[in-house]
């Protein structure tokens, strides 16, 4: 299984992939004229706007965007970027920016597509996605595209959103506080049903209380750590920047092997940690009460600048400026092909007890308390916002009797991922191959979103003109494609 998991991921993350991710955000960035980074400010000024109640929807602007954040801002930002750096380098942090600057554009075109094509269930909710503009974007011809996305989606789910989180939560509470697997794993499944049975509205509002204030407690004391290892910035961001193109650490020049392995984790984690292109953002952003898509996808933006651009870079200059890695753990132009067949080195550090171990060596007794409780945190609002992306293409799928099983089904996997940590074998294998699982469904589930997006960046491109021009346009629900 291991092997054949090893097999997907590298067809999935393979150049194609590269491509297709960093190409799409690239072409929206210049077909939009960079406005996903020039219209910042906007986007802050939309975010903290009272809605009108007047208008479609089930939650706030701001309570969509704590939603998709309270699943992008989790494991992926303290044990993947500790993954990341530690299976491809210091590089791989420079790839992550780079998708991070091309995916606010990707995650823009993601919201005001969302709004563009959003529908109303048969219970009368806001639902859409990917999926959803598929349908009513690109017509039935390319429905099937839709309902791809949405298996994918669903599957995604179970493992990126549930099994995942649960897993590395009960690993940490187990390191620190020694609590047993089988407490966690009742616990999260617990808590994880008493919000996901509340629908969207009970998500929006537990996520609008967690996320800033775990997000600023965290980021808090990642500046701490940083401030105090000032002297060692520079040589952190000199291993980044050297690492992202390929010259080996041992000063024997350029690597293409070492270049495609940072670029390849970077953007995987990249992607896994903010969702820019993987289309599960767009989910929770059509429920918001908002009727332009343009201020709505100003909104979706955000959420790639935060959890990227800083949470993520907060957590990678902890660990670098720490000097708790060793240097045979990073992969160089000797170990390369022992990297890349068997993966790091079984008494190196990776995920989640790097970053244990970075804070830990500046804020003695502090530190790891800080990052467990961080880790838990948002890996528990992972868990929420995800049951919402999975439930909705469960739903698209099969209609509206499959959402009360969907979320059964998902506090049985919040269980199984947690208690998974009794079983016997070393751990570390276990926890890798729930990462492979992770990676391959996630870029299986954005590249029918990726298409998607290509093919109706014109809507995108027509809305946004007609919005920061003052022209005024049909911004409501409907059937426009992008032939129209």
């Amino acid at each position: 299984m291991d092997n054949f998991i090893r097999g997907m991921n590298e067809i999935v993350w393979g150049i194609p992939m590269l491509v297709l991710l960093l190409g799409t955000g690239l072409f929206l960035t210049l077909g939009l004229r960079f406005i996903s980074i020039t219209k910042i400010p906007d986007a802050i000024r939309e975010l903290f706007s009272k809605p009108d109640q007047k208008q479609a929807g089930d939650i706030t602007p701001f309570g969509a965007l704590m939603t998709a954040l309270s699943s992008t801002i989790g494991t992926g930002n303290i044990a993947g970027v500790a993954a990341a750096i530690a299976i491809g380098g210091p590089g791989a942090v420079f790839w992550m920016w780079v998708t991070a600057i091309v995916g606010t554009a990707t995650k823009y075109s993601e919201g005001v597509l969302a709004l563009k094509y959003r529908e109303k269930d048969a219970e009368g909710r806001s639902v859409g996605g990917p999926m959803y503009y598929i349908k009513n974007g690109l017509g039935k011809k390319w429905l099937w595209l839709g309902f791809l996305f949405a298996i994918f989606g669903m599957i995604a789910g179970w493992g990126t959103g549930a099994s995942i989180q649960s897993n590395s939560i009960a690993d940490a509470l187990k390191s620190t506080y020694n609590i047993p697997p089988l407490v966690s794993a009742i616990v999260l499944a617990g808590g994880a049903g008493a919000v996901i049975l509340g629908g969207i509205k009970r998500i929006s509002t537990v996520a609008s209380r967690l996320v800033p204030a775990m997000a600023v407690s965290y980021i808090g004391a990642g500046l701490l750590v940083i401030i105090i290892n000032i002297e060692a910035v520079p040589a952190a961001f000199g291993a980044i920047f050297n690492g992202a193109f390929g010259f080996d650490s041992a000063g024997t020049g350029i690597s293409i092997g070492l270049l495609m392995l940072a670029m390849q984790k970077g953007v995987a984690r990249g992607i896994f940690s903010n969702e820019a292109g993987q289309g599960s953002a767009p989910i929770a952003h059509a429920a918001a009460k908002n009727d332009d898509p343009v201020d709505q996808g100003t909104v979706a933006m955000l959420g790639t600048f935060i959890d990227t651009l800083i949470v993520c870079t907060i957590t990678a200059l902890v660990i670098l400026t720490s000097g708790v890695i060793d240097p045979s753990c990073i992969p160089n132009s000797t170990n390369l092909d022992t990297f890349l067949s068997l993966g790091q080195p079984e008494q190196c550090d990776t995920g989640a007890p790097l970053t244990v171990a970075a804070f830990d060596s500046v804020l003695t007794g502090i530190g790891q308390h800080i990052v467990t409780i961080g880790l838990t945190v948002f890996g528990f609002t992972t868990i929420l916002g995800w049951s919402y992306y999975g439930e909705r293409c469960c739903e698209f799928l099969f209609g509206i009797k499959s959402i009360t099983p969907y979320r059964i089904s998902w506090v049985l996997v919040t269980f199984g991922g947690a208690a998974s940590l009794m079983l016997e074998g070393e751990i570390s294998n276990i926890v890798n191959l729930f990462w492979l699982v992770a990676d391959t469904l996630t870029g299986m589930m954005a590249a029918p979103n990726l298409v998607a997006l290509v093919l109706l960046s014109p809507v995108v491109f027509k809305l946004t003109r007609d919005h920061f021009s003052k022209v005024p346009t049909d911004v409501t629900s409907g059937s426009e494609s992008a032939a129209d």
